[in-house]
């Protein structure tokens, strides 16, 4: 028994998915360390320390191939930063003005994705550890030993990173994909908590935290598209990757299916109250949620999964419960009996759709299998992508000019002040300085939090440890931390990282006297940084909320066109459906991450915040209304019908771009609109012969109809508010 325990423990421990940027950091710390120590270079520890900590802040997912090419970019910026810092060091004007423009440049470099943002960030890292190792010569510049050993730590870890990504290619596939299902898994859970069979329930609280789930879930599936893009390329995918590429697939189709509605949740509550029927979905619901959990489990395990009959147990229930209902012919129930048949039959298929991730090579090839690469391809897309920022309106122009502001008055700072170790303020400022106000605020809390526990905690281990070595063997433990920490529990990775500075610092020196300068820069460079986003162009997200929502409704818009599109041409998974369908719950996820930032701005920035949550439940509402209408496009709607339903539709998705024209300033918004209430009116007039096809989608249709007044009243009111106070 314990040797398959211990197996399965190292399983779970090999599935992390910190474990193996962790094992690769102490790997390349120790080795740098047993190098150091064997021939005796402790001068060169540090710099190789601080060249694997840049480079592995740099690191991307991609396939080999794809890392191999970005190391080598990476030690290129690295060279060119490095010794630029050597050679204008002593020429304080020149050295400012170089720092600001490749600071500004280097964070525009976010224009062109993900990848390069890290990129530019971790240059600009390099160069304040190149600007940290002069200071500790003194001030003597023009040494060539120095950046090159800066450059060789990073090359050591990039090349174990090339390595590592030729051993264990499919291993970041598997760990996005498991989170994925794992965090559809929560909004299943969420959406049962919907169906609590409880009078009077507080639905637009639940529907908010939803929403907010419906974010993250949203970001693993914009995560998991991208590391299955990087291993696809232009060419056609492998068995190994088509597999993941069509659990990816189900995902988008679980996620549709979950995050649809057909029902207005307190009428079902009233209406079926002494019913088990709402318990039956509730507790389907789950079974759902944790069938996406342990889906997730298995993927990452890499062990088979299997789909239990629990569930199949569950759903026949849930028919049995509407079968009683139908036989008592009750003829208020006629039309929440209806939306109850849509719901089960929403969720027998999604139950179908679990069932087939138990051999997803079994299931059909998509008609349209294709991945939109949003990364430039051609010098010509570059500079479009960056011209199309270098205006003040821009989110990350405006990044881009903070920091590089806020670097140079830190430069300047510390010319004034002479302060020990004062390049530590610029590193400070750079860590902290982040887009917005809400998250510069958090992120300044922590590293003064974990700056001050690493100190303490430093102290300690220095009286306790004395021994040189024991303290190096500290350093490596505390690299790895950080790293282990970073993207989690950012104090901790602070504190962690603090250690590994006094240790090193301490096998040339005296490590105590690094304490009360740290301290000190910590404070002043994360002064600098909070007056930098306090003070220059601002980024207040109460000021673009309007936007924000106008956003939102134009995707939701462009999603029920296309959705009107497969009712009329017939369903097809093809890559204009898909994104549209993936740009209207982004719109969503940024809209509730929005409104997370303004909670931690001024009280005066964020008093449009309880506006801004409840146009959050009503988009959101919206978003799941026309899931439904989305998940049925494959049903085929009577003829005599269908060009009146589809131009109603088409009325909606119209009405949907005025209102969002209206946020945007572009035309007068009326509160009222005869032709939406008629429109809505006319829809919920359902004869009781009505074609079943047709039945379902005049329901969603209306229901998308109802959700327009209440918008066409929060969005009025936010725009006479935000009259008041333009943005500049």
């Amino acid at each position: 028994m314990p040797r398959p325990r211990l197996r399965q423990s190292l399983r779970r421990l090999w599935a992390l998915d910190k474990f193996s940027t962790s094992l690769r950091v102490f790997i390349a710390l120790a080795g740098a360390l047993a190098l150091c120590g064997w021939q005796g270079w402790t001068h060169a520890l540090i710099p190789l320390f601080l060249g694997i900590i840049a480079s592995a802040l740099t690191e991307t997912d991609d396939s080999w191939q794809g890392r191999l090419g970005a190391v080598l970019v990476t030690l290129a910026c690295f060279s060119a930063a490095a010794y630029a810092v050597e050679f204008l060091f002593p020429y304080p004007w020149l050295f400012v003005i170089a720092l600001a423009l490749s600071a500004f440049c280097l964070t525009l470099l976010g224009a062109l994705g993900e990848r390069f943002a890290t990129l530019g960030s971790g240059t600009l890292i390099l160069a304040v550890y190149s600007m940290i190792g002069v200071e500790q010569r003194g001030g003597v510049a023009g040494l060539w030993l120095e950046p090159l050993l800066l450059v060789a730590g990073a090359a050591w870890y990039g090349l174990l990173s090339v390595v590592w990504h030729g051993l264990f290619a499919h291993q970041p596939v598997q760990q996005s994909l498991a989170r994925l299902f794992r965090e559809l898994g929560k909004y299943l859970k969420l959406k049962a908590a919907l169906f609590e069979p409880v009078r009077q329930l507080d639905v637009e609280q639940r529907r908010l935290e939803l929403a907010q789930q419906n974010g993250r879930v949203v970001s693993a599936l914009n995560a998991a598209k991208e590391i299955i893009l990087h291993r696809v390329g232009n060419g056609r995918p492998g068995p190994k990757v088509n597999r993941y590429l069509k659990l990816y697939f189900l995902a988008q189709d679980i996620h549709e299916r979950a995050s649809s509605s057909h029902y207005p949740y307190n009428e079902l509550a009233e209406a079926f109250f002494h019913s088990d029927v709402l318990f039956r979905c509730q507790r389907l619901l789950r079974l759902h949620g944790e069938a996406c959990q342990r889906l997730g489990s298995a993927i990452e395990l890499r062990q088979p999964f299997e789909y239990r009959e629990l569930c199949s147990q569950a759903l026949e229930d849930l028919h049995a419960s509407l079968d009683h209902l139908h036989l008592q012919s009750n003829p208020a129930w006629r039309r929440l009996l209806r939306s109850l048949g849509a719901l089960a039959g929403n969720l027998a298929t999604l139950d179908q759709l679990l069932s087939n991730a138990s051999n997803p090579d079994a299931l059909a090839d998509e008609q349209d299998n294709s991945l939109l690469d949003r990364e430039p391809h051609s010098l010509r897309e570059v500079i479009e992508r960056i011209g199309q920022q270098l205006t003040p309106t821009s989110l990350l122009f405006r990044h881009a000019l903070r920091l590089a502001i806020a670097l140079a008055a830190g430069y300047g700072l510390l010319h004034l002040i002479h302060p020990t170790q004062g390049y530590w303020i610029l590193l400070t400022t750079l860590f902290v300085c982040q887009p917005n106000y809400g998250a510069t605020r958090l992120k300044l809390v922590q590293r003064i939090t974990g700056t001050l526990l690493g100190l303490g905690l430093g102290w300690a281990l220095f009286d306790l440890f004395p021994d040189p070595r024991i303290q190096a063997l500290f350093a490596v433990v505390a690299g790895v931390a950080f790293f282990a920490t970073r993207s989690t529990r950012y104090t901790l990775a602070t504190a962690a990282i603090t250690l590994l500075v006094l240790f090193c610092f301490n096998q040339i020196g005296n490590g105590y006297g690094l304490f009360l300068p740290r301290l000190v820069d910590t404070l002043l460079g994360g002064l600098i940084a909070g007056l930098a986003v306090f003070l220059i162009l601002p980024d207040w997200q109460g000021r673009r909320l309007g936007r924000m929502l106008a956003s939102t409704l134009s995707c939701n818009s462009a999603y029920l066109r296309q959705i009107i599109a497969q009712y009329a041409h017939g369903k097809r998974d093809d890559l204009g459906y898909r994104l549209a369908r993936r740009n209207a719950h982004n719109a969503d996820a940024a809209l509730s991450t929005t409104l997370g930032n303004m909670l931690m701005e001024p009280g005066h920035f964020r008093r449009d915040a309880d506006l801004g949550f409840r146009f959050l439940v009503l988009s959101h509402t919206l978003l799941s209304y026309l899931s439904g209408l989305g998940a049925h496009r494959g049903e085929q709607l009577p003829q005599a019908a269908q060009a009146q339903l589809l131009e109603q539709a088409e009325a909606l998705a119209s009405s949907l771009e005025q209102i969002a024209s209206g946020l945007r300033g572009e035309q007068p918004l009326a509160i009222h609109s005869d032709e939406e209430q008629a429109l809505a009116q006319s829809l919920e007039q359902i004869a009781d012969d009505t074609d079943e096809r047709q039945r379902l989608v005049q329901t969603q249709l209306a229901l998308i109809c109802r959700q327009l007044a209440p918008l066409r009243t929060l969005a009025a009111h936010l725009g006479k508010e935000s009259g008041r106070r333009r943005e500049p």
